[in-house]
């Protein structure tokens, strides 16, 4: 999006499963987004029981990864450059080797179970804070991301990410089913993004509020008229289902299951407006002039 002077920022979003927009954040275009994936997450106002984020791969850092296991919940990106991931292993490699002949090769590196032992408790604590709203995710993972090696806590964080990366890597290369599932996900987001940018026709598409807490209204204004385009076209889907089935069409609910409430092809943008064009010629005096508006008259002072 653009904002008053021509600068760009970003609208960062969170889409459940079943197609709404649960999170709306204003940031900067210069900020990694991966920075605020936790804050929406642990700050969810909704009645959804949100336990997983998918993200792609520039959305998932080593902290990251740690944050979300050590707060209880699961980060599932769609991993890209599999030959540049470092994945660690818990042996040598030659017994690694025994037991993985193929997956071995690819464990580089060996994890230090006692820098995380050390550093577990403060782990916890810090997962704490952020879990009871202490800090802002934002904040810690913006700070433990620019850690210098020499931190032994942002070590022990970005060891534990490794680990954790490392788990999922492994599922996602295995399970064509879980990397189906996040690929679902990360689409339902896509398709979101095109449904707001045909609503977000006004201004050209720009941020016109100069200051933070009225650009975040006029997103979160965006958010909610999205929720709404989804909500009413899911509801007319499930009655052109029913009216289908009650005329003897056969509907699975397999195939129900790939269709997206998202589209924008069923939504009229501009309206509709009717027009009597009797009554507008009837109101026409003798040379063709529509009659003027007294209320416009007096505000403009040029009658009383």
């Amino acid at each position: 999006m653009v904002c008053p002077g021509g600068q760009g920022l970003s609208t960062y979003t969170h889409v459940s499963d079943q197609w709404s927009t649960y999170g709306t954040k204003i940031i900067v275009p210069t900020a990694r987004e991966d920075h605020y994936a936790l804050d929406d997450f642990l700050g969810n106002a909704t009645d959804l029981p949100i336990t997983e984020h998918a993200t792609d791969t520039h959305g998932a850092t080593l902290i990251d990864f740690a944050l979300f296991d050590l707060v209880g919940k699961a980060l599932t990106p769609r991993m890209r450059d599999l030959t540049r991931v470092a994945l660690v292993r818990d042996d040598t490699p030659t017994e690694i080797g025994k037991l993985y002949p193929h997956a071995g090769p690819l464990l580089g590196a060996r994890w230090n179970e006692d820098l995380i032992s050390g550093c577990w408790p403060d782990l916890l604590r810090m997962a704490g804070s952020l879990k009871y709203g202490q800090a802002t995710a934002s904040l810690i993972v913006g700070k433990w991301s620019a850690a210098s090696r020499q931190n032994t806590l942002a070590a022990a964080l970005k060891e534990w990410g490794m680990l954790r990366r490392t788990l999922h890597t492994a599922k996602y290369l295995s399970d064509p089913v879980y990397r189906r599932k996040i690929s679902r996900q990360l689409n339902k987001g896509e398709s979101l993004h095109a449904l707001r940018r045909d609503l977000y026709y006004a201004q050209q598409g720009t941020i016109t509020k100069p200051h933070l807490e009225q650009q975040t209204e006029q997103a979160w204004c965006l958010t909610v008229l999205t929720n709404s385009v989804v909500a009413w076209t899911t509801e007319y889907y499930s009655r052109a289902v029913i009216e289908l089935r009650a005329q003897g069409r056969e509907v699975p609910d397999e195939v129900l299951a790939h269709i997206s409430p998202g589209h924008s092809d069923n939504i009229n943008f501009f309206g509709v407006i009717n027009v009597d064009v009797e009554a507008e010629l009837a109101e026409l005096d003798g040379a063709g002039w529509r009659p003027l508006r007294p209320a416009r008259l007096r505000q403009l002072g040029l009658t009383t």
